[in-house]
């Protein structure tokens, strides 16, 4: 059965009646949807006037209205959020869902730092031993580690492995004969042979600082000066080797430490990388409040006005016997374009005020205003 040309006065169940049909499974956006397309050609002048409508391109303007409030909100939601949604799954749907504030990217920026201060980061610190000869003080170590190891990959060394073990841990030897030992200390204190036994001796953290120190510049000045230097991925050894040996070393390849793809776990396919591939997908009208319905019931019906006036526009004017009647297409569509600016500024407008970034101000100044008027209440004098 064809569909009249003129609305007729009602409409009918929508369900497989808009152009994409993404809430033909909403019962909320199906029941409304008959009552939007009365109340747009009752605006619009019916049945004073004919409407040159159909239900369905109510249908299509009311879907329209739908999707576009879903993508301003949306597009709101992802550049409010977009700072702790990276790196999460593509596969993540956030619509209609509370993103908390994370310190995720952040902590992955910091990584790096933490990487180069070798406390932390992502990429992995790998270990090899050089071999070094007799009499040879220079040792190009991407030759060295990378023909050995990676097919001549470049590597940046982190750690020579030529100092001795800590001082603090000598220090705490608790049998150390050096004179720094927990049990030399007892005695000297003259605490050795009491009972119950004492185990530990009390003492400023100075105090601790002291003997490491003490124990360091011992191990520069009174023992070997054996040292190196790294320039450019070549090393040098002090003073010139007269026997051959290994030498252990602490190094990352460069193509590792650079890949600006690189992820703290799985790589960076299939996660959020930018606007474009956060999912925030359409909301679903019956989640909707009714400030947003009454906002995309007035989109809506200016989508409906705009539609309304391109086809009256076709023709200027209508002869009828001894006159004619001229059509108002072009004064519809220039206010249907002013009421749809209007709209989407004072959604924007909204938007921006209730940011994460504003909320938090307009808590900061609400939090100052009841500290200034706290400051006016008479304070309390008690009398012990």
């Amino acid at each position: 059965m064809a569909q009249e040309a003129i609305w007729p006065g009602s409409g009918s169940a929508v369900s497989s009646s808009t152009p994409f049909g993404f809430y033909d499974n909403d019962t909320d956006f199906q029941s409304e949807a008959p009552q939007f397309a009365s109340w747009c050609a009752k605006r619009l002048g019916y049945p004073i006037t004919a409407i040159e409508l159909q239900d369905t391109q109510f249908y299509a303007c009311f879907e329209e209205a739908v999707t576009e409030y879903s993508a301003q909100v949306n597009q709101f939601n992802i550049r409010d959020n977009l700072l702790s949604l990276r790196g999460q799954a593509t596969s993540s749907n956030y619509t209609h869902k509370r993103v908390k504030s994370t310190l995720s990217e952040n902590i992955f920026i910091s990584e790096e730092y933490g990487q180069e201060a070798q406390v932390g980061g992502s990429v992995d610190f790998k270990r090899t031993a050089v071999s070094v000869n007799s009499g040879s003080q220079i040792y190009d170590l991407n030759e060295v580690i990378g023909e050995a190891s990676h097919s001549g990959a470049a590597i940046e060394v982190k750690r020579v492995f030529y100092e001795s073990s800590p001082a603090v841990s000598r220090y705490f030897d608790p049998y150390a004969m050096t004179g720094f030992g927990t049990m030399n200390m007892l005695d000297g204190f003259g605490f050795g042979s009491m009972s119950p036994a004492i185990t530990f001796v009390l003492q400023p953290i100075y105090a601790d600082l002291l003997r490491i120190q003490a124990i360091e510049f011992n191990d520069q000045i009174r023992k070997s000066g054996y040292s190196f230097e790294i320039r450019n991925n070549k090393m040098r050894v002090f003073p010139t080797p007269i026997s051959s040996g290994s030498l252990w070393v602490e190094y990352v390849l460069t193509d590792e430490r650079d890949n600006p793809t690189r992820t703290r776990f799985s790589g960076s396919a299939d996660v959020v990388s930018d606007y474009s591939n956060v999912r925030y997908d359409n909301m679903e009208y019956n989640k909707i409040n009714d400030v947003g319905k009454q906002w995309i019931r007035k989109y809506g019906y200016s989508l409906s006005k705009e539609l309304l006036g391109m086809i009256r526009s076709k023709y200027g004017s209508i002869p009828i016997p001894n006159a004619e009647v001229s059509l108002d297409g072009d004064t519809l569509r220039a206010e249907a374009t002013a009421e749809k600016e209007v709209l989407m500024e004072q959604l924007r407008e909204t938007l921006e005020q209730t940011s994460r970034k504003a909320l938090f101000e307009a808590q900061k100044e609400e939090s100052e205003s009841q500290q200034e008027t706290l400051k006016k209440v008479p304070y309390p004098l008690y009398i012990g």
